[in-house]
């Protein structure tokens, strides 16, 4: 436990020495990958709520991360284009301020996590995987065909989006933000984990028939699981669209849930910085052999088989000796 702990704080210090090195050597493009790596990384927290601690094994996380980018791109290009978004009884102007973007976009996130976990949640194993995944592609397809807000050419949005008291254009300050809220998301991860609720789920995960015979419902503790990991996942999608200025259907691709899953392997299965030290390498391969080769993903597949292989508690595991939560 305390070598984790300081694994942990490693983790961060790590990111904040990146982040000076990028301040003091004048590249500002380094702070930019590193707000990619904060980005992924709050989604993959998001992830490892359902993952690590309920066991739940969604191929359908994409689904939210596109529904929180979808939720900035929409309110955005309404703002820019000064017309208002017509919901049929009624119109909303659109915005340009990223708490009330957040704010729509975790909503939104999280009631559509809560339909989808009350229809998903009925099944077990491989059939919860695939009717995550047929969500996933619902929305997925749905993007293509929706022409109003650019189909399968995405939605670019031209200037950033604002927060009160800062420049949102400044990757320094817009880094801060994601910081910020990958910070609070680790805090709400470490405290479900250790809370009532965060034990009951894992008993649920493991032993659910004994759970319910405690007088608790397995089914509602992962519905409510799925739903603030949905909330989490749709808030990195809203940061990740206005890091960019642009929204596509790729956001709910099952390759993005596949490598929000693989992000949290690497590091380990429902370990606090398991995501963090999985964003971190993703992001590492994808920038340095992703310049050499168009075929990085193949050495990412070789450090996957090597950790599923040797290190089943993902790298946090290996170098503490312990092997993270069995799903």
């Amino acid at each position: 436990m305390i070598a984790e702990r300081w694994i942990n704080g490693t983790v961060i210090a790590g990111l904040l020495a990146v982040l000076i090195y990028a301040l003091l050597m004048d590249e500002p493009f380094t702070i930019t990958l590193l707000t990619r790596v904060v980005i992924l990384a709050l989604a993959a927290v998001g992830l490892n709520i359902a993952l690590g601690i309920g066991g739940l094994v969604s191929l359908g996380h994409a689904a939210f991360f596109g529904l929180g980018g979808y939720a900035m791109g929409i309110l955005a290009s309404h703002a820019q284009t000064f017309t208002p978004l017509d919901l049929g009884l009624f119109t909303l102007p659109g915005t340009k301020s990223m708490p009330i973007i957040w704010l729509v976009a975790v909503i939104v996130s999280a009631l559509v996590a809560w339909v989808i976990g009350l229809l998903s949640l009925r099944t077990t194993g491989v059939y919860f995987i695939m009717i995550t995944l047929a969500f996933g592609q619902m929305f997925f397809y749905f993007s293509i065909s929706w022409s109003a807000y650019g189909g399968e050419d995405g939605l670019s949005i031209y200037v950033r989006n604002g927060f009160p008291g800062l420049n949102t254009l400044v990757p320094l300050q817009f880094f801060g933000l994601c910081f910020a809220a990958l910070c609070l998301a680790l805090v709400v991860f470490h405290r479900l984990q250790a809370s009532p609720f965060g034990l009951a789920l894992n008993a649920a995960r493991q032993v659910p028939d004994r759970v319910e015979t405690v007088g608790l419902n397995p089914m509602r503790l992962k519905l409510v699981a799925f739903v603030i990991s949905g909330a989490i996942t749709g808030l990195a999608g809203a940061l990740f669209a206005d890091l960019n200025r642009f929204v596509s259907p790729t956001m709910f691709s099952w390759q993005l849930s596949g490598e929000l899953i693989v992000l949290i392997i690497i590091g380990g299965v429902g370990r606090l910085m398991g995501p963090v030290i999985g964003a971190c390498l993703f992001v590492a391969l994808e920038h340095w052999l992703g310049g050499l080769t168009d075929f990085w993903h193949i050495w990412l597949g070789v450090v996957l088989l090597f950790i599923v292989l040797f290190a089943r508690g993902g790298l946090i595991g290996l170098l503490t000796g312990k092997e993270g939560a069995h799903v």
